[in-house]
């Protein structure tokens, strides 16, 4: 059992680094600036328990200077050794976490993470919330990237029109299921129903 703890710390990364980091930060920033648009992002096998495309975010944006808080349905030692071993990131106390990972329910309370301050908005979190699926839109997006209007699925909609209306300060946040991404930045208006 020990061996096989090992093994998946060292292996799943990108098996081709600086291509397949590339292709991956181009997806995450193609999620951020059309919110609602759901991306394919691939190249990483994390441990158990977390999908394709999280794994991929965690590898594309996470470094030695990026705390990541891991909420109890993902925290695992394997996790851990994988994400040490991948990118030097720190596991943190949610109040100090650049990226957090796990289910929208885990992530609670919403307010112990930084949204920034008015001198540095940009110190913020990001929020990976993993999902069974990302197709059944049941929310309306405006602003920033939007042409007109863009629908997407979210675990809930007050939240998310609580987060907008600190702008600029606030969380962002990614969404991941399988191999896909979606993202919604903290500039984007929410009203219910896609």
């Amino acid at each position: 059992m020990c061996q096989q703890s090992r093994n998946t710390v060292f292996t799943g990364g990108f098996s081709n680094p600086p291509v397949a980091a590339a292709q991956a930060f181009r997806a995450a920033m193609n999620a951020m600036a059309r919110p609602g648009k759901v991306q394919e992002i691939t190249g990483a096998a994390p441990p158990e328990g977390i999908s394709v495309a999280a794994g991929s975010l965690l590898l594309t944006l996470c470094d030695p200077e990026t705390g990541v808080y891991l909420a109890p349905d993902v925290d695992s030692e394997a996790l851990r050794g994988w994400l040490a071993f991948h990118t030097g990131a720190p596991i943190v106390s949610a109040e100090q976490a650049g990226f957090a990972l796990g289910c929208w329910q885990e992530l609670q309370p919403l307010s112990r993470f930084r949204i920034g301050t008015a001198e540095y908005p940009d110190r913020s979190a990001t929020l990976i919330v993993e999902m069974r699926s990302l197709n059944v839109p049941n929310a309306g997006l405006n602003g920033p990237g939007i042409k007109s209007t863009a629908s997407m699925q979210l675990p809930e909609i007050a939240a998310f029109q609580a987060n907008a209306a600190l702008y600029p300060l606030g969380l962002d946040f990614f969404f991941s299921s399988g191999s896909q991404i979606a993202a919604l930045p903290r500039s984007t208006q929410v009203t219910v129903g896609a």
